[in-house]
C-alpha cells in the first residue's frame, strides 16, 4: 500500500500506510460501499490539511468558527461530488446543505462531513465522517472514517460490520461493574440538561466509567467494535446516527430510541448496548 499522509496531534505532517482501500478488503466491499469509502477518503484528506491549519488560528469567536464552517462546506461539497458522479439517481441528504437532487429517488444519501466539529475547532483529533444510505425506508449501508487514525468502520445490512477488514463484535460483558460506556453532554443553549446529567450518574455509579469524547458516529461505530460496552445520547439528528447505528447493529448490538422503539430519528434519541447487558443500561438510563 502507499503511505497516506495525515497530522499527528501537533499538527506535524507524517506518513502513514493507508490500508483500508487495500485490494484484499475492497474485494469485500460492494460498489456501494466502495463509493462512499472513496467519498470518505477525498473528503477526509482534505479535513486533516485544514485541521493541520485551524490548529494554529487564533482562538477566537469569529475566526475559528468561521474557519471550521468552511472545512466542514468544503468536505460536504466533496462528498456531494464524488456520491452525486456515481449515482447520480440517488438524492443527498447533508448537516450543511440539506436535501438535493432528484424528486423521486432510488435512495438516499444521509451525510455528516464533520461530526465533532468542536473537537476539530479545538484541535483535538477526535472526530469522523458519516456517509449512510437509505433504501426503501431504512438504511442498508453505512461508513464512520476517522481520518486521523486512519480507522474505517463500515456495514452493509445483513452483511456484517467491519473495521478496515476485520469482522466486528460488539462486547459480551454481563456486569455493569466491568462496562465502559459513553455518552453525550448537553451544552449551552441545549434541552435536558438535568436529565442526561442525572442518567450520566447513575450509570456512573455502578459501571467502569461514563465518556464523553464528542462525536455520536464513533461512539456507536466504537460499541461494535466492543470498546464501548453501550452508548446513549438524546438530540441527535439523522446525519449523526444513521451510519453508525447500522454498524452497530451489524455487530449484534441492540440499538433503540430511549423508548425502547425503532423510532431513533423522529424520536431524536439512541441506546445501543452489548445484548447481554442493553437491559440494565436501559432501565438505568430511562429510570424505570
Amino acid at each position: 500500500p502507499a503511505p497516506h499522509r495525515g497530522w499527528n496531534q501537533s499538527g506535524r505532517e507524517y506518513g502513514r500506510w493507508h490500508l483500508h482501500g487495500a485490494g484484499e478488503i475492497a474485494m469485500r466491499r460492494s460498489a456501494l460501499i466502495n463509493v462512499m469509502v472513496k467519498a470518505a477518503d477525498k473528503a477526509g484528506r482534505q479535513l486533516v490539511r485544514d485541521f493541520g491549519d485551524v490548529e494554529h488560528l487564533t482562538v477566537s469567536r469569529k475566526g475559528p468558527a468561521d474557519f471550521v464552517s468552511q472545512a466542514d462546506q468544503r468536505a460536504e461539497q466533496i462528498i456531494l461530488e464524488v456520491l452525486n458522479e456515481a449515482r447520480p439517481e440517488f438524492a443527498f441528504f447533508g448537516e450543511e446543505s440539506g436535501q438535493t437532487g432528484p424528486e423521486e429517488p432510488e435512495g438516499r444519501w444521509i451525510v455528516d462531513p464533520l461530526d465533532g466539529t468542536t473537537n476539530y475547532l479545538h484541535g483535538l483529533p477526535h472526530w469522523s465522517i458519516s456517509i449512510a444510505l437509505e433504501q426503501t425506508g431504512g438504511i442498508v449501508a453505512g461508513v464512520v472514517f476517522d481520518p486521523i487514525k486512519d480507522e474505517l468502520f463500515w456495514a452493509e445490512r445483513g452483511q456484517g460490520a467491519y473495521l478496515g477488514a476485520r469482522q466486528l463484535r460488539v462486547s459480551r460483558k454481563e456486569e455493569m461493574s466491568e462496562s465502559l460506556f459513553a455518552s453525550g453532554m448537553p451544552f449551552k443553549g441545549r434541552p435536558d440538561q438535568e436529565t442526561t446529567m442525572a442518567e450520566i450518574e447513575r450509570v456512573a455509579s455502578v459501571s467502569s466509567g461514563v465518556r464523553r469524547f464528542g462525536s455520536a458516529a464513533l461512539d456507536l461505530a466504537y460499541v461494535a467494535a466492543g470498546r464501548y460496552d453501550g452508548f446513549w445520547e438524546r438530540g441527535l439528528s439523522a446525519w449523526d446516527v444513521a451510519a453508525g447505528a447500522l454498524i452497530a447493529n451489524e455487530a449484534s448490538a441492540r440499538v433503540s430510541d430511549l423508548k425502547g422503539g425503532d423510532k431513533i430519528v423522529s424520536d431524536r434519541s439512541i441506546i445501543a448496548a452489548g445484548p447481554m447487558i442493553y437491559d440494565q443500561l436501559f432501565k438505568l438510563v430511562t429510570n424505570r
